[in-house]
């Protein structure tokens, strides 16, 4: 037991700035060893931010408290994820080839494929869930206790079934570039699928859970495919990506069904 709580500290403390436990060691080999707790630290993040959004709808309107929760969850992953979203925008937009794709998507500065995509999906994901809170704030906390989670799960599957691109040692993400064993994956899935299951009985409406795991499941499909096409597999940038992609999937598929249910 002492084991996988070293290793779900370990994905905690990479995937967020929240300190961890001191006495938590860490390796490449515990950080590709904890791929299987990624999802759980979207619960982590996701209650953080459903927390946030809660205590500032007592005291602001729903769209203020919407992009306010959203800064909170921002710091605390560090951006990370946002990151992996705009570099992959400036290679995958800006590269004529796999190598230029690749030499764009590790360099730090950010290109106009860059900004451009980070402003619409921040917007899109802020829209998305002000309509939420037409439904009430708890609409709002739902959805994102179930994105973050989920959408972690679907970056966890590229790991298990693409292949790592980059063949230099200093990447960060190198440790990650490890196929889950089927109890890994297994487990993973477990913890990204069960807000699915816990959420419809307190106040998400099955066919949301349904939609949003649809949704999130196409989406997951379409990055695959364009990852492979355009660079043969996958980097940590399009991990970041895919999380940032599948979790405003995730926003839509909830939306699109609450409004018919």
């Amino acid at each position: 037991m002492r084991r996988q709580l070293e290793l779900f500290f370990t994905a905690l403390g990479f995937f967020t700035r929240l300190p961890v436990p001191a006495w938590v060691p860490w390796s490449p080999e515990r950080l590709n060893q904890a791929a299987r707790y990624f999802p759980l630290v979207g619960w982590v993040v996701g209650a953080i931010g459903a927390a946030s959004f809660l205590a500032l709808a007592q005291v602001l309107p729903a769209s203020i408290a919407v992009v306010l929760s959203m800064a909170v969850t921002i710091r605390v992953t560090g951006a990370f994820h946002e990151d992996g979203w705009a570099d992959t925008c400036d290679g995958l937009g800006g590269g004529w080839d796999k190598a230029q794709a690749l030499s764009i998507m590790k360099d730090s500065r950010i290109g106009s494929y860059g900004a451009i995509g980070l402003v619409l999906m921040l917007l899109a994901k802020a829209a998305a869930l002000v309509e939420l809170a037409a439904f009430g704030p708890a609409a709002v906390a739902a959805a994102l206790l179930a994105a973050h989670p989920l959408s972690r799960l679907a970056s966890t599957s590229l790991i298990h079934t693409l292949d790592y691109v980059r063949d230099d040692d200093s990447s960060k993400s190198k440790p990650l570039a490890h196929r889950l064993t089927a109890h890994e994956l297994a487990l993973a899935a477990l913890f990204g699928l069960l807000p699915l299951v816990v959420l419809p009985l307190v106040v998400l409406p099955i066919p949301a859970a349904l939609a949003a795991l649809a949704l999130a499941t196409l989406a997951t499909l379409w990055a695959a495919r364009i990852f492979v096409r355009r660079i043969g597999g996958y980097t940590g940038d399009c991990l970041g990506a895919l999380q940032q992609g599948s979790e405003l999937a995730c926003y839509l598929g909830i939306l699109i069904a609450w409004n018919f249910t």
